[in-house]
């Protein structure tokens, strides 16, 4: 009954706002000009202050209702600016592209033209749809002809709007390098006005993602023409120009080195960048120079020990991480400062002790906070919007901070509950938190003692081998790194996980098309089989398959080549083993042996196939394998002979294991390699000036002198 006695009332507030939409909108089609420009000027106030007398169930009650009305005046323009309901009705309605007509229209008044643009940005400060819509009527085709313009005024309307477009999320950066010349002609504006020199700025670090984008703008003179930007005095350019030159250098050498040797006014960049990192400058500039100094040190650009490093840029990220900075900030602080120290062990270390850090990071996991405890709704809103990037951030610092030191391994882990929260994020339903802890995780199983000891209590492996049951392969080829590490003969993880059917798991990823998943696969079954009992070694080969270890042993990679060799030379240990495994794959192996040999790899891979001839000579029965193979023979033979030391030596263990003269059958193999000319090149090993070389064949010389 409520809804019938207020639909009069409803009524007459949607022919208000009706007709005085239609009253902009008729003014739009106007021929007179000056009325054009009137109508296109003209706001929504007078629809605001209408709608805004009303409830909000009468306004989406209204609103519907309006929309309704607002199909049979599809054709009409509407330039009035109002809030994003109303920006996205105007959309709807068409408004666009008779604004970009007006815009584009030689015969239009610059003020009318600045007006359109002015109306435009407003209409793209609205919804991700309605940006959407923007572009689905070309409007950057439009904007960027409008900065031919010779009127400063519109060009600045113009990049403003063009800048709102850019940023947003559902804007393709590709979409400002289909033309080559918009960026020369970028950088000729920049010049023109400190409002042109915000908004450029703003496009190219929005735009600038990759090292495509970064080549380009480089190429067309990016870091001299936005270099004397740092000095500017409005405070919005030099921040625009920090924020351009942070994506720049971002993994970035070439802009790195070029960077660190440019000057304003007598200053190189990088003590510009110092000086923007000083505790009196706004939080947003401290963070964004760190940023550069972070990408110019890590790009090589700057020594890892230089004073403006240690001093200045790791203290100030350090900063940014306490409870005193905003959530966003601390996020930002701690993910640069992460990337900062990731791979130098003296930073890692001093980043450990700079004021109480790690104790400092385990507050980023106590967000949101308990409801009790917080009476502010939007408090509570902003915290759960920002709990998964700190904990993500934190997660990320501490895998650096790990990565190599063992005492700060032992500080992280001894943090407040900090397994279980690595447990508890292995299992996030945020990707990239996942991602981070299972990074941080990779960092820890580095550490002997937590293999053996706090990964032991937590039952790290079955949360781990959960993530590796379904996950991308981003998360994948850090989870199966870990888990190379959970498999050392010295992890009392090791049964449990081989219990758990790790070994079809992990034959399954020596199958992936991803060169890093066959890389870890590999290596996980080469960490299995060390040590390992003979089924569990049975259960591997059986896993892998023959064919499949032909493939591996044939890969194009070096690395997934020299671990499956691993593998197999961990196979082929203990005499029962390889007598075990050689007579019921002998023929294939020694296949795949001779393949290697006669191939061009380099002397690490020809190394690691004559050691597991070396093994194979080893056993009972299966060096008959490599006495009865005249090619195999001359192999060992040639290698004896070889250039390297390392490869003789790799032989002459092979010829070792063959005349060991307290094994069966020993005269024979001696007398045979004897008439091979074996004891002649054994001789001249002896005179060798290598002293191990010398020493090995000293010793095989004395198995035929017993």
């Amino acid at each position: 009954m409520a809804c019938v006695l207020e639909a009069p009332l409803r009524m007459s507030v949607l022919s208000e706002v009706t007709a005085s939409s239609r009253h902009y909108v008729d003014r739009l089609f106007d021929l007179d000009p000056q009325k054009v420009l009137q109508g296109v000027m003209c706001s929504s106030k007078p629809l605001i202050f209408h709608i805004l007398f009303y409830s909000s169930d009468f306004l989406k009650c209204a609103l519907t209702a309006f929309r309704k009305v607002s199909v049979h005046v599809r054709d009409m323009k509407n330039a009035v600016i109002g809030n994003n309901k109303q920006k996205a009705n105007l959309i709807v309605l068409g408004a666009v592209p008779r604004l970009l007509y007006l815009l584009q229209q030689e015969t239009s008044s610059t003020e009318l033209r600045t007006e359109c643009a002015v109306v435009l940005g407003s209409l793209a400060m609205g919804t991700e749809n309605n940006v959407k819509s923007l572009l689905d009527c070309h409007i950057i085709p439009a904007l960027l002809q409008g900065l031919l313009s010779p009127d400063l005024k519109f060009i600045e309307a113009c990049l403003r709007c063009l800048r709102t477009i850019f940023i947003s999320p559902v804007t393709p950066e590709d979409l400002l390098y289909t033309d080559a010349t918009v960026i020369s002609h970028l950088m000729a504006l920049l010049s023109r006005s400190r409002y042109t020199q915000e908004y450029i700025c703003q496009i190219f670090s929005h735009c600038c993602k990759g090292p495509d984008h970064q080549t380009i703008l480089f190429n067309h003179g990016a870091v001299q023409n936005i270099a004397h930007l740092l000095v500017s005095t409005s405070y919005k350019v030099r921040m625009q120009a920090l924020k351009c030159f942070s994506v720049l250098a971002f993994e970035n050498p070439q802009v790195s080195m070029t960077l660190v040797n440019v000057s304003v006014d007598g200053e190189l960049l990088p003590q510009i960048f110092v000086k923007m990192l000083q505790r009196d400058k706004p939080i947003e500039m401290q963070l964004t120079s760190a940023k550069c100094l972070t990408s110019m040190c890590r790009a090589g650009a700057i020594r890892t020990d230089d004073s403006c490093i240690v001093l200045k840029t790791l203290p100030c990220l350090v900063r940014m991480c306490s409870k005193e900075r905003l959530l966003e900030e601390r996020v930002e602080g701690a993910e640069t400062l992460a990337y900062l120290i990731e791979t130098d062990v003296e930073l890692q270390r001093i980043a450990s002790i700079t004021d109480h850090l790690i104790v400092m990071l385990a507050d980023y996991f106590k967000y949101p906070s308990s409801v009790s405890a917080i009476t502010d709704i939007k408090r509570l809103d902003h915290d759960l919007k920002h709990a998964h990037e700190l904990r993500q951030a934190a997660f990320k610092l501490y895998a650096s901070l790990g990565a190599n030191d063992e005492d700060i391994r032992k500080k992280i882990i001894e943090t407040e509950n900090m397994m279980d929260r690595i447990v508890n994020g292995l299992s996030e339903s945020s990707i990239k938190v996942r991602l981070a802890a299972v990074r941080c995780l990779h960092s820890l199983s580095r550490s002997v003692q937590q293999l053996r000891t706090s990964f032991q209590d937590h039952a790290v492996w079955k949360p781990l081998m959960k993530v590796l049951q379904n996950a991308p392969n981003e998360i994948l080829v850090v989870a199966s790194s870990t888990l190379c590490n959970l498999l050392l003969e010295f992890s009392p993880s090791k049964e449990p996980i081989l219990e758990s059917g790790a070994i079809e798991l992990l034959c399954s990823l020596t199958q992936s098309e991803n060169l890093a998943l066959r890389v870890n696969g590999i290596w996980a079954l080469m960490n299995m089989a060390f040590q390992a009992e003979q089924k569990i070694k049975s259960d591997i080969l059986r896993g892998l398959s023959t064919e499949q270890l032909f493939q591996l042993l044939s890969d194009s990679d070096v690395n997934v080549l020299m671990k499956t060799l691993g593998l197999l030379r961990n196979l082929l240990s203990t005499r029962p083993h390889i007598d075990h495994i050689m007579s019921t794959h002998g023929k294939q192996i020694m296949q795949a042996v001779t393949l290697i040999l006669e191939g061009e790899h380099n002397i690490e891979v020809k190394e690691q196939t004559l050691c597991i001839l070396a093994n194979i000579a080893d056993g009972t029965t299966a060096k008959e394998l490599i006495m009865t193979n005249d090619d195999i023979l001359q192999k060992i033979k040639y290698y004896m002979s070889h250039s390297n030391a390392k490869l003789q030596l790799a032989a002459m263990f092979c010829i070792s294991n063959l005349i060991w003269n307290e094994e069966e059958g020993s005269q024979e193999r001696q007398d045979k390699l004897r008439d091979m000319g074996i004891v002649d090149i054994l001789h001249k090993l002896s005179q060798s000036s290598d002293p191990n070389l010398c020493d090995k064949a000293k010793t095989a010389l004395q198995q035929y002198l017993a």
